[in-house]
């Protein structure tokens, strides 16, 4: 792993190896960078301000050797990323303005990715994760966890079921609260629907009887115009000196006609008056019979006039026009079904409600049931591993319980006793820790030390490599809190978790540190930043050096050298 100009790291390479690594320096010498770094690369939050001062950007990267065939490689290959020989490059970029990049196998990637991949790859934990431990809610996913498709089967059924009752009584809830609002509703709806079938307009009625109107208001105007025109065409019988321009257009034809066969261009000419004569001659007949056939209707006309104001109430209220006041009522008459049939539906919904809790009763029982079989078997190897971690007397139980509850509508029913229940089930899981013989299981909240709740979160996690195994695991200081031969032995059980993950330990305890079958420095320089060469691996006098100054804080020490070689010495006959 590569660091650029990450808080205090100006420019180092991580060389992690196969086995327990094991990440010592002075306090603030940027050991906790390396988690930081392994956390962008894996999808962590980009925070602007891990930017090394007068830098641009921070960048992180890394190699990963993963097989064809794991997950994390499909996934990657998937989203476009080349594999270089079974090792999988994976970078981030944090600029000092917030914006991240990252590239997986020579592709840019959305952040999100990295997230994916990390489930397959490494395992983080820090202090804040023994924090986490304390809380019922992260206990209850432990459990799940190291329960396996016994629990996680039955939960996706529940969660199913838990997500659809949600959906039910949320609507049953808006049709029950919201009764006034929607009656109201309906009336209006049915009212207007009323109001538009007594009316009964029909599709483009109103655009019909507008042109009638203009029409029969106009109509003496109309008839005097037609009249007229049809004089000037055809003549008129009672003025036998008037001149009319069928006639004229017929004497011009006439005279043409006779000469048109000694030139084609004006027997053309001649064609074209005799067609306009025919035009003529039935322009001015249609202008007759619509002269005659105008009416000049008062009592229509106020018809017309009154059925206008009819159709023009309802184009007020319900539309621009009687087709949007026809698509209104089509709109509304299925709306007043909907709300007319709210009765059926909440009946409905009701009886879906109660079969779904009858359901969620049941996957809670079920739910309930697989974890107190795995419980057992979970506080035992939690007990197995405490052991190994220097407490023999400890014992680790799991009580799992459910809160009741007097209000039906807030719970289910589980093992013939109403129960509060929610995205998980019914139970709530708490982890017990009974630290000495004669002394009574209390929460591991109440009853641990830091440094017992250290080795139990550590039990916890070799219990979890043993069920669902990723290939790295990443301690940052979870042995704080603990010394003596308690160290001794948390540095044995990481080794001996080592034998088949990668381990790295960012560790302050030389006892942990002296299992690592690799030991990297971190080292300021003079100005304050690590360079390149502020992360060198340790090996002999200079491991020797380093445990030295962990152990009595100086290196020269001849009582501190003497430990540090039989630390060595038992950490080698005791992986």
């Amino acid at each position: 792993m590569r660091i650029r100009s990450l808080g205090v790291i100006d420019d180092a390479v991580v060389e992690l190896s196969p086995g327990f690594t094991a990440v010592t320096g002075e306090t603030g010498a940027g050991k906790t960078m390396v988690v930081t770094s392994l956390g962008l690369l894996l999808g962590g939050r980009a925070d602007p301000a891990l930017v090394r001062i007068g830098a641009k950007s921070a960048v992180v990267e890394g190699r990963i050797a993963v097989g064809p065939a794991a997950p994390a490689a499909v996934r990657a290959e998937e989203a476009g990323a080349e594999l270089d020989d079974g090792t999988l490059l994976i970078s981030r970029t944090v600029s000092a303005e917030g914006r991240s990049r990252a590239h997986v196998g020579g592709r840019s990637v959305p952040v999100g990715l990295l997230g994916e991949l990390a489930d397959d790859l490494v395992a983080v934990h820090g202090q804040t994760d023994q924090q986490g431990l304390l809380r019922p809610a992260r206990q209850r996913q432990a459990l799940d966890r190291y329960a396996g498709d016994a629990v996680s089967v039955p939960l996706a059924e529940y969660t199913t079921a838990y997500r659809r009752l949600r959906a039910v009584a949320a609507e049953l809830d808006e049709l029950t609260t919201r009764a006034r609002e929607r009656a109201q509703e309906a009336d209006l709806l049915r009212f207007g629907l009323e109001e538009i079938a007594a009316a009964e307009p029909q599709p483009g009625e109103d655009t019909e009887l507008a042109a009638e109107a203009e029409r029969l208001g106009h109509a003496e105007a109309l008839a005097s115009a037609a009249a007229a025109a049809h004089a000037a065409l055809a003549g008129n019988p009672e003025d036998l000196e008037a001149v009319d321009a069928a006639t004229l257009v017929a004497g011009a034809h006439r005279a043409l006609d006779a000469v048109r066969s000694h030139d084609p261009a004006l027997s053309a000419l001649t064609e074209r008056l005799g067609e306009i004569g025919i035009l003529m001659a039935d322009v001015a007949g249609e202008l007759a019979s619509y002269a005659d056939g105008l009416d000049a209707d008062p009592l229509r006309l106020s018809a017309v006039e009154e059925r206008r104001a009819a159709l023009t109430q309802l184009t007020r209220k319900y539309g621009e026009d009687i087709a949007a006041v026809l698509a209104w009522a089509e709109e509304g008459a299925d709306r007043l079904a909907e709300l007319d049939g709210d009765d059926d539906r909440i009946g409905e919904l009701t009886a879906e409600r109660d079969e779904l809790r009858a359901e969620l009763g049941r996957l809670a029982q079920a739910l309930t049931d697989a974890r107190e079989a795995s419980a057992k078997r979970f506080a035992d190897a939690v007990t197995a591993e405490l052991a190994e971690l220097a407490m023999p007397h400890a014992r680790v139980s799991v009580r799992i319980t459910q809160t009741e509850t007097a209000d039906e509508h807030d719970g289910i029913e589980v093992g013939g006793r109403t129960v509060a229940f929610g995205p998980t089930g019914a139970d709530e899981v708490e982890l017990l820790l009974a630290p000495h013989p004669g002394t009574p299981p209390r929460p591991i909240a109440k009853g641990a030390s830091g440094g017992e709740l250290s080795r139990v979160m550590l039990a916890v996690e070799v219990v979890f490599a043993g069920s669902d195994p990723v290939p790295t695991y990443l301690f940052d200081e979870v042995d704080a809190g603990v010394g003596g031969k308690a160290a001794v032995e948390v540095g044995r059980r990481l080794a001996r978790l080592a034998r088949s993950a990668q381990v790295v330990v960012v560790t302050h305890l030389p006892q942990v540190a002296a299992f690592a079958d690799r030991q990297l420095l971190v080292e300021k320089t003079h100005d304050g930043s690590v360079t390149r060469s502020g992360v060198t691996v340790l090996e002999g006098e200079e491991r020797v050096r380093e445990l030295s100054r962990m152990l009595a804080g100086q290196e020269d020490s001849e009582t501190a050298r003497a430990h540090a070689e039989e630390l060595l010495e038992t950490a080698r006959a005791g992986r």
